[in-house]
């Protein structure tokens, strides 16, 4: 029974990156431990989760498989005006 549902979620529960996305996001994680990696306004990225984001923005620039942005933080960022 269990090896069924492990089967049956397997695939839904986590996203799915390509080894591209992955060299690309832990480039970037070097970058910030060496102090060295900038946001786009040039300023130094201090959060982990920021310098993430970055690598797998760069990795969507370059094609890499990388899931979708979530689209309820776009709502929500929208609809706090």
């Amino acid at each position: 029974m269990v090896s069924i549902l492990k089967g049956k979620f397997k695939n839904s529960f986590m996203a799915k990156y390509s080894k591209k996305a992955q060299s690309k996001v832990k480039k970037v994680m070097h970058e910030k431990k060496a102090g060295t990696l900038k946001s786009g306004s040039g300023k130094k990225v201090k959060s982990r989760k920021q310098a993430i984001a970055i690598g797998l923005s760069e990795a969507r620039k370059a094609g890499a498989k990388v899931p979708k942005k979530s689209s309820s933080r776009t709502k929500k960022s929208s609809t706090k005006k």
